[in-house]
């Protein structure tokens, strides 16, 4: 190899080097930016009160003692993990912490997925598709622990994809990997659930006198990663905790992000959908069985619910990978020029990428100030609940969590698998219209003093309506009724 030659490979493995890190800083820098618009979801506030519970007692919950409906029910926490990180994170910088948590994640979720696409196509396809698995998630991104288990799930997955690719086992160094997953959130049942179709492509492509003992060396991994998985305060608890919500039926079509994908309108999911189709027709792209059963296991989980589209986005491209290099190939670079060189440049360009990140923070943050969506922080309405002492107030869903965050017992939050299916769905059908005979019910068997919901629900309508109730403060954001026998001094007039 002449020296121009191998000057010219090193300076190739540099770039290429520095490629995820830029790229993630320049993702961690956009949703900083947008950091706002990261606190949309009334769940962050019950999240982050749990967190800084447990770092108080310095023990697990168990129990439920946010709402007067379950109280002392059977409840654990399977994101406790996160919730510390983003109690930890609030308590020193306000919104300003679960935001940049956020941002973070989101960054070396993109900076770990280019890195591996990077071994496969070249850096040009691989930050481009980059940028399509981050414009199909962008409405998930949510200071919330689904976000903080995101860069775990796409290495976890990515390095079982590369162990499948080279046809041998995955390394017993990665089981740490799944142990952080189940600690941070419950979704790392799709890891486990995914070991089986991937070490098939495994087995597949070995050669046939090693299949069987591939085979076998992929299920003593799939054990490890399982026992892996129980390594939580909750031991083997946290499986039944991660599966629970599963069971929640027909609620589920209720709670947005549990919905199943929506094609009334064009969706960014639905243009990658049919690119993908698209594609397969025109450049004859050919799969293994169990590629193909991963792609179709990934779509049937985001058609049927959109939380899992950024898995999707995410993981789809890393089993489309190996077949998309050897369909654009490139030449392969010496594994020895410019390899020490290559770390100490990486190495050097993280440094000061970090220093220039947190820099831009620092001065982002002097001049803003994060706050939370009001369309979930009905501040004056529940500022005018304490001045009255309510005890029992029937709460709107998406108030729950602020409510919580004000240490409001509260008659039904965001932890849909506390309550249960019957319960939640017969609070929506009696909010909602559906059902509006169930509302007196429900309000007298939980002996309610107030109700606290949306201002344009159909509930107020009907609370207008119902003998023994009046309504008592209206705002853009929500509506207060107490019943009739209850303190009538003068409130807040409403607007």
């Amino acid at each position: 190899m002449s020296l121009s030659f191998a000057n010219s490979i090193a300076a190739q493995s540099r770039a290429r080097a520095l490629v995820p890190l830029c790229v993630g800083a320049g993702v961690y820098l956009f949703f900083l930016y947008l950091g706002d618009t990261r606190l949309q979801d009334s769940d962050s506030f019950w999240q982050v009160k749990i967190g800084q519970w447990i770092l108080d007692h310095r023990t697990m919950p168990t129990t439920d003692f946010y709402s007067f409906t379950r109280t002392g029910a059977p409840w654990i926490s399977t994101s406790w993990l996160s919730q510390v990180l983003f109690a930890y994170s609030h308590a020193q910088w306000d919104w300003a912490g679960p935001v940049i948590l956020t941002a973070v994640a989101v960054a070396i979720t993109v900076a770990i997925f280019v890195h591996l696409l990077d071994a496969q196509i070249e850096a040009p396809r691989a930050v481009l598709f980059a940028m399509l698995a981050l414009l199909l998630s962008t409405h998930h991104v949510l200071a919330r622990p689904h976000i903080l288990a995101l860069p775990v799930m796409v290495a976890w997955v990515g390095l079982l994809m590369a162990a499948a690719d080279r046809k041998s086992a995955p390394s017993w160094y990665w089981l740490p990997l799944m142990a952080l997953w189940a600690n941070l959130h419950g979704g790392f049942v799709l890891g486990l659930a995914l070991i089986g179709p991937i070490s098939l492509e495994a087995v597949e492509h070995a050669e046939k006198g090693r299949r069987l003992q591939l085979f076998l060396r992929w299920v003593l991994f799939g054990i490890g990663a399982l026992i892996a998985s129980c390594c939580t305060p909750y031991g083997w608890r946290t499986l039944l905790g991660a599966t629970n919500i599963l069971g929640l039926g027909e609620l589920l079509s209720l709670i947005f992000e549990w919905m199943p994908a929506n094609f009334s309108t064009f969706t960014p999911f639905e243009g990658a959908l049919l690119g993908l189709i698209a594609f397969g027709y025109y450049r004859g792209l050919v799969l293994s069985a169990p590629r193909i059963f991963l792609i179709l296991f990934l779509t049937w989980s985001a058609l049927t619910h959109i939380r899992s589209i950024e898995a999707f986005a995410f993981l789809v491209p890393l089993v489309l990978a190996k077949p998309l290099g050897e369909m654009f190939q490139r030449p392969a670079p010496d594994a020895g020029a410019g390899r020490w060189p290559a770390r100490y440049v990486t190495a050097l360009g993280a440094l000061m990428i970090v220093a220039a990140s947190w820099t831009s923070t620092s001065l982002y943050m002097a001049h803003h100030r994060f706050t939370f969506t009001t369309t979930h922080t009905p501040v004056a309405a529940v500022d005018l609940l304490e001045q009255r002492k309510v005890q029992r107030i029937f709460n709107a869903y998406q108030f729950g969590g602020y409510l919580i965050s004000r240490d409001i017992p509260v008659f039904v939050d965001g932890r849909a698998e506390l309550y249960g299916e019957k319960f939640v769905m017969d609070f929506f059908k009696a909010t909602e219209g559906k059902k509006p005979e169930l509302l007196p019910r429900l309000l007298d068997e939980y002996k309610i003093d107030a109700t606290l919901l949306v201002a344009d629900a159909p509930g107020p309508q009907i609370l207008d309506q119902l003998k023994g109730w009046k309504r008592i403060y209206t705002d853009d954001i929500a509506v207060i009724h107490v019943r009739d026998h209850a303190d009538s001094a003068t409130a807040t007039p409403s607007k």
